[in-house]
């Protein structure tokens, strides 16, 4: 059984829908024939189409299956990770700009892969090496959204070793009008020679503030986890 939620932002989540033997269940009577369900057996996939999409469409989407454990006997669900949809007048865009910065910080290099004006505001970045996709030591910003203009940004920054100065980074964005791979060791990648242009180099659109500011939120998150697990082994040896 599959089920789909739509999540306006700052509502609840509220059903659309139910699929299961081929057949759909509705929430609402009314807008039964704007929504359609297939499913696809050998791929393993539920598509869910939305016809005439309105304003009033613009949310994210869950789908929730619901399988049942004979052996155990109850049913689990596991929750899919959501699809935003956004309905606007406004055709996309894709970036206008996008580089990678350098900053050489002690026996590390700073790389930020900074993206801008594009629309709408969704993307996906990630870093990758020659090989496979890196994840330790990434720090992905959240999109902001200039004050002029209706177009977001974004940046992300890697944190490597500076013996490995000599190995090249991809920097990789998916937008749905464009997929680009940036990759740092080209000519292109601009650097910070003196440590006082730092804050005129990586403040395009406050990217330092955002840096400081996921910074200080990781550093909060584990003194907390920190002072939580000390807390609990004394709580531990007190009621021993």
């Amino acid at each position: 059984v599959i089920h789909w939620y739509k999540q306006k932002e700052g509502e609840a989540p509220e059903r659309l829908l139910f699929f299961s033997g081929g057949k759909v269940a509705t929430e609402n009577y009314f807008q039964a024939n704007r929504y359609l369900v297939e499913r696809i057996s050998v791929q393993k996939q539920c598509v869910l189409t939305i016809k005439d999409v309105i304003p009033d469409d613009a949310a994210t989407y869950y789908y929730i299956v619901k399988a049942l454990f004979t052996v155990i006997g109850y049913y689990n669900k596991v929750f899919g990770s959501g699809t935003k949809l956004i309905v606007s007048e406004k055709r996309s865009s894709p970036p206008a700009n996008s580089e990678i910065l350098q900053k050489k910080h002690e026996n590390q290099i700073i790389y930020v892969c900074l993206i801008e004006k594009f629309y709408p505001e969704i993307i996906r970045v990630t870093w990758t090496d020659d090989e496979k996709e890196v994840t330790d030591n990434v720090v992905k910003g959240d999109t902001w959204q200039s004050t002029k203009e209706d177009n977001y940004s974004i940046a992300s920054w890697l944190t490597v070793p500076a013996e490995n100065k000599d190995k090249k980074y991809y920097c990789k964005y998916e937008h749905e009008e464009e997929k680009v791979s940036l990759p740092t060791q080209v000519n292109s990648v601009k650097t910070a020679p003196q440590e006082e242009n730092c804050r005129t180099v990586f403040n395009r659109g406050n990217l330092m503030y955002l840096l400081m500011h996921r910074t200080a939120y990781l550093v909060y998150i584990i003194l907390l986890l920190k002072s939580s697990m000390y807390y609990l082994i004394i709580l531990f040896f007190i009621y021993r």
